[in-house]
């Protein structure tokens, strides 16, 4: 994507530069359409990929011993740490305004006026699904997230009875990971498309832009870091040691932007490096690997303001909570492999009224930042299990 985002920049700019009478035409019959068409294909992947990783996640909770204490330990955890990441996202992108100075507006459809005046309660009530089925044919993604989440917790309940869903829904994420490879496959002709329009429309300015905005992602990612130092100096789980002994797998998380790729090297590390407790270890990392996504949630947060941002989109209290609200839920959704976060996307936008076209904006580079967020992920993942096998330890101990 990033070759594709480097290419289409210098398309643009030749088409810019070189036949900008003939600019609109080019992209009304060939770039647009391309790139049109990369949209929707990622809007078919993001309501199954929703609906069949969440469930699996949930209903990953199933077992014996003391399982359900570490999970009513955890799940606080992973919000509060989840919700600070979002915010430091959120925050960054509303100090840095990354993506003020270029309007793009008459890219995006014109706002859904009805929505825009829908109150605060109104939608926090449209969100809980009255049809399951409905809620997935009309890709009403809230409502997918929260039906499935009914659906995982009443599976933990039936427990035998379950297992048969289980397996359909394992193979249908099987199914749809292998549709998402190919998608990604395929993302740089989209992105070409989609980037080489704005430049050839807009011109060279947006490119300053995104310097900004990979600049102030990573910066966020970085403070959210120094936050979980902080987190584990004061439980006394020894942060040093920590970011020592775990260093391999946040290593092969950045290199691989996958964090399923780097769960076996956290087990292992967690193990042979860090001395955690067994038990802990074989819940918490799975399940932190499944659900945890510190990096999603300061990429949700951080691009919802930047691309409101860019299209002239009033920052107002209500798609404030509208993006804190659904950006933290898709963020315990999305998929541990690269590039699911701006698959995503879809999610977080649509929620909050946003253009979907913002995506084009944010998709080339994403690849820059993508290891940046993994790595977050794996430390958020592996830092909220030393922390639960720290107050073990001080519960035994009497400390």
């Amino acid at each position: 994507m990033l070759a594709g985002l480097i290419l289409g920049i210098l398309a643009g700019a030749l088409l810019h530069a070189l036949v900008p009478g003939h600019v609109g035409k080019i992209d009304h019959y060939v770039l647009s359409p391309i790139g049109q068409a990369f949209i929707r294909v990622i809007q078919f992947i993001v309501v199954p990929v929703v609906f069949t990783s969440l469930i699996i996640g949930l209903t990953s909770l199933q077992g014996t011993g003391k399982i359900g204490s570490y999970t009513a330990k955890l799940l606080p955890l992973y919000i509060i740490t989840s919700s600070i990441a979002l915010a430091i996202g959120m925050l960054m992108a509303a100090i840095l305004k990354p993506g003020t100075g270029i309007s793009l507006s008459k890219m995006a459809e014109a706002p859904d006026k009805t929505q825009k005046s829908q109150s605060l309660v109104d939608w926090l009530v449209g969100i809980v699904p009255t049809n399951p089925f409905e809620a997935l044919s009309t890709a009403n993604l809230l409502q997918v997230i929260i039906s499935a989440v009914l659906i995982g917790a009443a599976m933990n309940l039936v427990k035998e009875k379950a297992k048969p869903f289980r397996a359909l829904v394992e193979s249908v994420y099987a199914i749809v990971e292998k549709i998402l490879q190919i998608i990604l496959k395929v993302a740089p002709i989209g992105v070409f498309a989609l980037i080489a329009s704005v430049i050839a429309s807009q011109g060279f300015g947006i490119v300053k832009k995104l310097l900004l905005y990979v600049v102030g992602l990573i910066a966020a990612i970085i403070v959210m870091t120094v936050i979980y130092y902080l987190f584990l100096l004061i439980v006394g789980a020894k942060p040093n040691h920590f970011f020592k002994s775990f260093f391999p797998s946040f290593s092969l998380a950045f290199g691989t932007a996958s964090s399923n790729a780097a769960l076996p090297v956290s087990m292992d590390n967690a193990k042979s490096h860090y001395g955690m407790r067994q038990e802990i270890t074989s819940f918490a990392l799975p399940f932190g690997t499944a659900v945890k996504r510190d990096g999603a949630a300061i990429l949700q947060g951080f691009n919802a303001l930047f691309i409101a941002q860019f299209f002239d989109v009033p920052i107002t209290a209500s798609l404030i909570t509208s993006v804190f609200i659904s950006a933290l839920l898709v963020s315990f959704s999305t998929a541990g492999v690269p590039g699911a976060g701006i698959i995503m996307m879809t999610t977080v936008l649509s929620a909050a009224g946003l253009p979907l076209e913002g995506i084009a904006i944010v998709a080339g580079v994403d690849r820059l930042t993508d290891g940046f967020r993994t790595a977050l992920n794996v430390i958020g993942s592996t830092a909220n299990a030393a922390v639960i096998n720290r107050w073990d330890k001080n519960k035994k101990t009497g400390g």
